[in-house]
């Protein structure tokens, strides 16, 4: 009998992580993209532009909230439509370009990006409940780094230019929770590291 080889045993246990990580994205993504629609009573990426908006956008052009969310301007426009439609956005004539519209939330609007917020970290929270404290702060850690290398990735293939636009890693995340505007964010720690090594905040860098 031969037993397997070292590299033959790696390889096996690499694909199974892989496997694992992969499943449990995909349903944490869907519960997420499940949650935010109904919060937001639309879906597709009018969650993310109600809480970019909320959180780091407000004031920004279309060309700008459409970089973010990694759709086209055509989108974007039928986006912002619909949100206005909704009562949830209004523009008005930016300050820095008399051409270019400024986009804000209304009350309305800021309230249901809230809920967004709310039910984005209810979908997630609810997945890890069945973790110790000592697991999820282990967790933690590993969440850092993986959202730290995800910023490498997506540096380095806007870099190359390779593959199709997407948007931020931050287009849907709370910032306070996060501790971005403590400095906190790994997302942000390694976007401001590979593209400004300055000291000090900066908010908000693309990631």
């Amino acid at each position: 009998m031969t037993s397997k080889s070292p590299s033959r045993t790696a390889d096996a246990s690499g694909a199974r992580l892989s496997n694992l990580v992969g499943a449990w994205s995909l349903a944490v993504a869907d519960r997420v993209t499940a949650a935010a629609a109904a919060a937001a009573g639309r879906g597709g990426q009018a969650p993310a532009a109600l809480v970019a908006l909320h959180e780091f956008a407000g004031g920004s052009t279309i060309d700008h909230l459409r970089q973010v969310l990694g759709i086209s301007h055509s989108a974007a426009v039928r986006l912002i439509d619909g949100l206005d439609a909704d009562g949830h956005v209004k523009r008005a004539v930016h300050a820095d370009d008399r051409r270019s519209v400024a986009l804000t939330l209304t009350p309305t609007g800021r309230r249901t990006a809230r809920r967004i917020l709310e039910a984005r970290h209810g979908a997630v929270q609810s997945t890890l409940e069945g973790l110790s404290k000592q697991e999820q702060r282990s967790l933690m850690g590993l969440a850092e780094a993986l959202t730290a290398q995800l910023v490498d990735l997506k540096l380095d293939e806007r870099a190359r230019r390779s593959g199709p636009a997407s948007g931020w890693l931050c287009r849907l995340c709370d910032f306070d929770a996060c501790g971005r505007p403590q400095g906190l964010c790994p997302a942000a720690r390694r976007a401001r590291a590979r593209t400004d090594p300055t000291p000090g905040p900066r908010l908000p860098t693309e990631s």
